[in-house]
């Protein structure tokens, strides 16, 4: 924790020996690669008279209705708000230091009120310190540098929601500091250097904890950047005309963790230290997309004991395993994509003797931008293998029709 208190101490020093910089060297525009956030606009902003203060806002939300099959049960359908979110930025007093506020409404982004938990309507509150454009420096809540679908933001997916690995192995948002060195130029070999200290405890947490979470990423763009930031949503809108690549890592530890899934999942009997590593490919060309994932999270002993709210024994387990994703798309002239990807998930080891399936899943989709992914429709149709150590075998399906708009 020492090393904690070291770091805070010299961001903060770096935010005391700021300088006031004339209004002509800085681009107060906040599509910013250290902003885990899609935008091809600024929203609706408003700047004061003396231009010490600026306040974007930006709304979006998703509506979907989705009818489902699971082995062995009747067909159902689920129609829902699936998203709908409030988010401002901007800065104050001086555009180098920025601020970013996100907020929640929908049920599924809140989850169910449960006694002695905190809701989750925050989901970013940070202040970003950015000398130049090379630099920035994070403190708050917000997504930690983690695998590239994740730190996309929902509404720039072409599927109506990330891979099961995502749902399974991602590094969510968390609170700390960040420190991340761009070096990003148009056409030629770019490079990212992302790193955070964190709490390891997710977002909203309260109260005191023993461990801490470090990551560390690096991002490589042999070509060059992508138009329009387009490392940062999904599918070749810009239709790049010439071919962008970015290659990235990601490593992360988790210390004495008490979520099953580190920054989310179940609360766990023990503490556990885990590690993560995941890593990320994205080309795009002349409308066309690919992208492929690795994801793992790994510990020596996953299974944590403890005792109920009954009295009686229990146990409950780390989410560990890993999982490949493979995403392919075009886009046509017209604005209508097809999508196909093929996720592959396996479990340690000691889940799967627990009877907790490997899974593989199919999904196909079409999307019908109407501007961009701030306006969209999508309609999505996956198929899931589920596959026990018992050897039975479980298949179920799901189509989807989703709206999405924002500004």
């Amino acid at each position: 924790m020492k090393k904690a208190y070291i770091l805070i101490f010299i961001f903060f020093g770096l935010i005391a020996q700021a300088q006031v910089f004339k209004k002509s060297e800085v681009n107060n525009d906040l599509k910013l690669s250290s902003l885990p956030y899609y935008s091809y606009g600024k929203g609706l902003g408003m700047t004061s008279a003396d231009s010490i203060f600026q306040l974007n806002i930006r709304f979006r939300m998703q509506n979907r209705i989705t009818y489902m099959e699971k082995d062995g049960e009747d067909g159902a359908y689920d129609a829902q708000i699936r998203r709908l979110r409030l988010r401002f930025d901007g800065y104050v007093g001086n555009p180098h230091f920025l601020y970013v506020l996100q907020l929640s409404f929908a049920p599924g982004d809140v989850g169910e009120i449960e006694e002695g938990k905190n809701i989750n309507i925050i989901r970013d509150a940070a202040l970003i310190y950015r000398p130049n454009q090379h630099w920035s420096f994070t403190f708050g809540q917000t997504k930690l540098p983690g695998n590239r679908q994740r730190v996309n933001s929902s509404g720039a997916l072409q599927l109506t929601d990330r891979s099961i690995n995502n749902a399974k192995f991602n590094l969510d948002r968390d609170f700390g500091i960040q420190a991340y060195y761009l070096q990003e130029h148009k056409d030629a070999f770019s490079y990212n250097i992302k790193t955070a200290v964190s709490s390891g405890q997710g977002r909203n947490w309260t109260g005191t904890a023993t461990n801490v979470a470090l990551t560390g990423k690096l991002e490589l763009l042999p070509f060059g950047t992508f138009s329009k930031d387009g490392a940062y949503f999904e599918g070749d809108l810009s239709r790049e005309q010439d071919p962008k690549l970015m290659l990235s890592g990601t490593y992360h530890q988790n210390n004495n963790a008490n979520l099953s899934q580190g920054q989310l999942g179940d609360l766990l009997y023990e503490p556990r230290r885990f590690n993560a590593l995941l890593l990320d490919g994205i080309f795009k060309y002349n409308g066309w997309a690919a992208m492929m994932s690795y994801m793992n999270r790994m510990t020596d002993d996953p299974i944590t004991y403890g005792i109920d709210d009954k009295g009686a024994v229990a146990s409950n387990f780390v989410f560990a395993g890993q999982g490949m994703d493979y995403q392919l798309s075009y886009v046509f002239p017209s604005d209508y994509e097809i999508i196909g990807r093929y996720s592959t998930q396996k479990v340690q080891d000691e889940l799967f003797d627990r009877n907790i399936p490997n899974t593989n899943q199919y999904s196909i989709g079409v999307t019908k931008y109407l501007w961009e992914h701030a306006f969209k429709i999508q309609t999505e149709l996956t198929f899931d293998e589920l596959r026990y150590q018992s050897g039975n075998q479980k298949n179920n399906w799901y189509l989807r029709v989703q709206f999405e708009i924002g500004i």
